[in-house]
């Protein structure tokens, strides 16, 4: 296993931690969304000082990519990538769905509420109807792939009919009218940079680095400033 910086400053709450082989060395976390900016530097010195593990000890860092706040986004692949640049490590970067979707594994396997027909759908709120959403199994296998879609009444009918699943995440409760179905459960779930971090592990282990010049946030949509 490996030390590795992970951030995520993609949605409304940001974090940042410090893992150790598996094990969490130090967490924080800003509800804040706009102070994410100045949030994200002083977290990783407070986390380097409290765990006592020099920044130039780490493995790799590990960001979040979104889809989620085109603020946030930048924000964590800017200081993932000057870190990485600094002290010549690897960038592993994961789609904020994923995380998502993991933290709500956990919580179902925990509560055993889930079995071989659990679908995980995390939603993130894209405005008015839209969402930024995805479909995983709960070996966390992409069934629908990240898209930014709008909702409407048939929306994840050829799912709800076979499947459990599950809807979770800021973007969820707005589509509860949609979406209610006998098969359609809403429940509360939080990511965070932990839930990165396990998934940063077994990308490290496998050496699934990306290309730090060249790596952006994922958007899946363009900005729209309102302007005319």
């Amino acid at each position: 296993m490996a030390i590795l910086l992970n951030i995520d400053t993609a949605t409304d709450v940001a974090s940042v931690c410090l893992s150790h082989n598996g094990d969490i060395a130090g967490l924080e976390k800003n509800a804040e969304q706009k102070e994410h900016a100045s949030f994200v530097h002083t977290a990783i010195s407070k986390i380097v000082e409290s765990s006592g593990i020099y920044i130039s000890k780490i493995d790799a860092v590990a960001v979040t990519a979104g889809p989620g706040s085109y603020t946030g986004l930048r924000v964590g692949m800017a200081t993932a990538k000057g870190v990485c640049y600094a002290l010549k490590k690897p960038l592993i970067t994961i789609n904020t769905l994923t995380v998502m979707a993991q933290a709500a594994a956990d919580t179902l396997i925990t509560s055993g509420a889930h079995n071989t027909a659990t679908l995980l759908c995390p939603m993130i709120d894209a405005r008015r109807m839209e969402v930024f959403t995805a479909l995983y199994n709960m070996h966390l296998e992409i069934v629908l792939p990240p898209v930014a879609m709008i909702i409407e009444p048939l929306s994840f009918n050829q799912w709800t009919g076979d499947n459990k699943v599950f809807f979770f995440g800021n973007g969820s409760e707005k589509c509860k009218p949609f979406l209610q179905r006998d098969n359609s459960v809403f429940i509360n779930s939080s990511h965070s940079a932990v839930h990165l971090s396990k998934l940063a592990g077994k990308a490290f282990e496998k050496e699934e680095f990306a290309d730090i010049a060249y790596a952006e946030p994922i958007y899946l949509k363009q900005f729209h400033t309102g302007k005319v």
